[in-house]
């Protein structure tokens, strides 16, 4: 299986999509759809993710649902919406806001993007392991759904 690596923020090509995922702590559902979005793009989405206040840390159930993926774990990192828009060479086309929060907390993006929102159910909230297992499991297919749905439609 070959490994993809994270997308950089800091290239474009003409036939790739921007599309920017945004969450709020980027520590699980964001990154999944990162992680997602690079896979099913097949190299035509060039993706990135943000938190509007980021937590720091990619969630280890959220490393664990994307290693089944030809993707390298080691290159995801929770981080601000500020540091990705400020490391951006281009404006995105799409940004998806994952949950409530982020959705209500983000304003107009660089560019007038269009936008969708999915509020999703945090995964991390579950404290009891299995439950969260389950929930990072759901939350991963249903965003696997979603963004193969959206680059079957050829995105907005």
């Amino acid at each position: 299986m070959t490994e993809v690596s994270a997308t950089p923020l800091t290239g474009t090509t003409t036939s790739s999509k921007r599309v920017l995922v945004v969450c709020t702590g980027n520590s699980a559902r964001s990154i999944m759809a990162e992680a997602l979005f690079q896979t099913l793009g097949q190299g035509t989405v060039d993706v990135a993710s943000a938190g509007s206040a980021p937590a720091g840390r990619v969630h280890p159930l959220a490393i664990e649902q994307i290693s089944h993926l030809p993707v390298d774990t080691r290159r995801f990192s929770s981080k601000s919406l500020e540091e990705v828009l400020a490391a951006a060479k281009a404006p995105f086309d799409l940004v998806i806001t994952v949950c409530d929060h982020a959705a209500s907390t983000c304003g107009p993006l660089p560019g007038d993007p269009e936008t969708l929102h999915w509020g999703l159910p945090d995964p991390a909230a579950h404290r009891d392991e299995e439950e969260a297992r389950r929930a990072f499991a759901t939350c991963f297919e249903e965003l696997r759904r979603r963004i193969s749905s959206l680059l079957e439609a050829e995105l907005p």
